[in-house]
């Protein structure tokens, strides 16, 4: 059990491009955020759930705090997270991915001391939503939120933040496929999660 970071699950709610709440969808038996709660609070002590400010609360066994600052999708819940922490780091997740690693996020959190943020790198792409990030993070949040620069990768080119990249070949070791890094935004990202499951749970 991991004391000393926080997990954070960021749920805002608004599922646009799914077209109905994504939080409430299953696979496997259990909603999504149901099994990311699961996982969250299997490693972390202290768990929170960030939704939006106009998002339905979703009824989960950990602390659920609404965004401090609305409408600004990832990066407002990875600030409000943050805040709401009493520790200096958190690991923060998206409850739409349904394949979290706690090895991964084990490995992830293990590296902490040596940086800022602790994010991978996979197939070229960052993944801001599967990260470690420390207090020191905050005045860097605060500017980006006044310059309404909302995209969350972009904190980690900031210049007075040390960043560890995990590379890919480091993932692999751990999660061959990368499937900690699927999200679901689409019906047809649904149906592929589902197979995926069901493929790897032998039904």
């Amino acid at each position: 059990m991991i004391t000393d970071v926080t997990g954070v699950l960021l749920a805002g709610g608004k599922s646009k491009r799914m077209g109905e709440d994504k939080r409430f969808l299953l696979i496997g038996g259990s909603t999504l955020i149901e099994r990311s709660v699961e996982v969250m609070c299997a490693l972390f002590q202290h768990v929170c759930v960030v939704i939006a400010q106009e998002g339905s609360v979703p009824s989960v066994c950990v602390p659920v705090a609404r965004d401090l600052i609305p409408n600004c999708g990832s990066l407002g819940g990875l600030y409000t997270g943050l805040r709401q922490s009493t520790a200096q780091h958190i690991f923060v997740a998206a409850c739409d991915m349904p394949f979290l690693c706690s090895s991964l996020v084990e490995y992830m959190v293990a590296l902490k001391e040596e940086a800022d943020i602790v994010m991978a790198l996979w197939k070229n792409r960052l993944q801001p939503t599967h990260a470690v990030y420390s207090r020191r993070c905050l005045p860097i949040l605060e500017d980006m939120i006044r310059r309404h620069e909302v995209k969350i990768q972009h904190i980690a080119a900031h210049p007075s933040l040390r960043v560890r990249l995990i590379t890919e070949a480091e993932v692999s070791r751990i999660d061959s496929d990368g499937r900690s890094f699927r999200n679901i935004n689409t019906p047809s990202d649904l149906e592929a999660a589902r197979s995926l499951y069901d493929s790897s749970s032998g039904s």
